[in-house]
């Protein structure tokens, strides 16, 4: 290795972060607001007396280093830009690169299954809690919370959906606020403890004003949840292994339903025990549980590579941080660093967000009206209170495993759009069969059942594939924790509608929420197609600019600030 390539390495200028394993760290790892970014490999002209390189010498060093064919096969240097797994980094020195491909595989996939096993579960756990606090007022209606309160056929509608107001509105300042912590886990450990209290207080409600009162309450806490999980995660793995990921914890919602159903026809069985109606324990006994997780987040939910040095060796630290540092293309920036107006205007005046928005809009206005009336409905089939618990736990199942089977394809294939589409044409062909049997649920209860179960599996793999494309289009980790929030959020929407689809005066035919959620699925497959074609475009648009013509209109630190605008950001399909 050149001996002068190693003085291009701007130092660390946060004297708060801890040092890096064998007293290295990737060039450029963290600058304060102001300092030149990357500075030694900009394409300007540097006095030889300040011990930097020139970009002719920066090229020749990095072109020295990757005559071993190991580092060719891995590695593209194109003037001062390294392409590593066909990510374009700037910043990075040969020896870091070098030290990143030679890591071997089979080091790599005993690391992906260490983080696998600290975040994952932990996070599946914790998104199953939120999806039963928020949905298990559906298990406690046909227990007689509706009778006991004296609510009016509109105020059950109300009372679903003011849930939604605080949880739209306050995802994408959670997520803007959650980079302001060192620690995810104390910042989600607050929330989920929060959440857990007003669960449980929702058990000694007495009247509508007070179920109003927690319902809003609850959606202000879990609102920063899910958008601050995904992440989290964005920094533990690298864009082609995400969608599994996600997918693991979110099918979590899936069986949160199922358990749902389980745990309310066992609870609802204390009816009369303490003096309390059924219904109030389910609320009391998993807002508890809810509590107890809330804190031991604090304790075991991992934060980032850099505070992980009791389960982590100093190289799976060196790599994953190298990981980091890549996957963002070199301009790397502390992950505490505020969130800038420039990314919230890239994220608006971004009109693809608003197509993969719209997805989210449709799967969650299907999710939670399914999830709200699912026990009603089963209830439509014939079956008693418990029973009618008891039924809603197969679709929940098969809406898990076909979450986990889509989200797998979708990451081995490396390719969002089908994964999306596929699973609302089986949402499109399942409302389809619902409607067709006008009601009649209890004469036609195979198919009624079947189209209840394919309805899930339609519903759940959509939410993770749709994240993970969003996550892979954004550029910037600032500009990826707001497009994420904002994305969900807009799609949160789709719980409000949710939750007015589905009239009770029209059980069991239920024709507007059926027929909305045909229409929602049929859109949405429309639109993913849609979106499809404007990624396919846009990489045929980007690829008829050469390289060098590129080189000579922008410098590198112009490109990295377009972000996924640069003519060198491949958009994932």
């Amino acid at each position: 290795m050149n001996p002068a390539f190693s003085n291009c390495r701007p130092q660390h200028s946060t004297p708060d972060l801890h040092a890096w394993p064998l007293g290295r760290k990737p060039a450029g790892t963290v600058l304060n607001a102001g300092d030149e970014a990357m500075s030694c490999w900009r394409g300007e002209k540097r006095q030889d007396q300040e011990g930097l390189l020139n970009p002719t010498e920066v090229e020749m060093a990095v072109f020295d280093i990757a005559d071993e064919k190991h580092f060719e096969d891995h590695v593209e240097t194109v003037s001062n830009i390294v392409t590593i797994d066909n990510i374009r980094v700037l910043g990075l020195s040969a020896d870091d690169a070098e030290f990143y491909t030679n890591f071997p595989v089979d080091r790599r996939k005993k690391l992906l299954r260490k983080v696998d096993i600290r975040l994952v579960p932990m996070l599946a756990v914790l998104y199953l809690i939120s999806h039963l606090d928020r949905a298990n007022i559906g298990n406690a209606k046909i227990e007689g919370l509706v009778k006991d309160l004296g609510l009016t056929g509109i105020q059950w509608n109300i009372v679903l959906s003011i849930f939604f107001v605080p949880y739209v509105l306050l995802e994408v300042p959670s997520n803007m606020l959650l980079k302001n912590f060192s620690r995810p886990s104390i910042y989600l450990g607050i929330l989920i403890t929060c959440w857990g209290i007003i669960m449980t207080l929702t058990g000694v409600v007495q009247n509508f004003a007070g179920l109003m009162a927690t319902r809003v309450l609850l959606g202000v806490f879990e609102a920063g949840f899910f958008p601050g999980a995904v992440y989290l995660c964005t920094f533990w793995y690298m864009p082609k292994d995400l969608s599994t990921r996600i997918a693991v914890f979110y099918c979590a919602s899936a069986l949160s339903g199922a358990f749902s159903g389980l745990l309310a026809a066992g609870i609802a069985q204390m009816d009369g025990v303490g003096g309390q109606e059924g219904w109030r324990w389910i609320f009391l006994l998993e807002g508890i549980v809810t509590v107890i997780l809330g804190v031991m987040c604090f304790f075991l939910l991992i934060d980032s590579p850099r505070r992980s040095g009791r389960w982590l060796d100093p190289e799976e630290i060196r790599y994953l941080e190298l990981q980091h540092f890549i996957k963002e293309g070199g301009h790397f920036k502390d992950e505490r660093k505020r969130a800038s107006w420039s990314d919230i205007k890239a994220v608006l005046l971004n009109w693809r967000m608003y197509m993969l928005a719209y997805i989210l809009l449709c799967q969650s206005a299907c999710s939670y009206g399914t999830k709200f009336t699912l026990p009603t409905i089963t209830k439509a089939m014939g079956f008693t209170n418990t029973n009618a618990q008891l039924m809603t736990v197969p679709p929940y199942v098969a809406g898990a495993l076909s979450a986990i089977f889509f989200s797998k394809l979708s990451d081995r294939f490396y390719w969002r759009m089908p994964f999306v589409a596929i699973p609302l044409t089986l949402v499109t062909v399942a409302y389809s069969i619902i409607i067709s049997l006008h009601g009649q649920l209890r004469e036609n209860i195979g198919p009624a059942f079947f189209a209840v179960i394919l309805t899930c599996m339609g519903i759940y793999p959509i939410h993770p594939a749709t994240t993970s494309w969003t996550a892979n289009n954004l550029a910037s980790s600032s500009s990826r924790a707001i497009g994420l929030a904002f994305n969900i959020c807009i799609g949160n929407i789709g719980g409000i509608i949710g939750s007015y689809m589905y009239i009770d005066s029209e059980s069991p035919k239920y024709y507007t929420g059926f027929g909305l959620s045909l229409a929602f699925g049929g859109s949405g497959l429309l639109v993913a197609l849609l979106l499809e074609l404007s990624y396919i475009y846009g990489n045929k648009k980007k690829a008829m600019v050469t390289e060098a013509e590129i080189r000579e209109r922008y410098t590198d630190d112009q490109l990295l600030a377009m972000g996924n605008k640069s003519p060198l950001f491949k958009y994932t399909l």
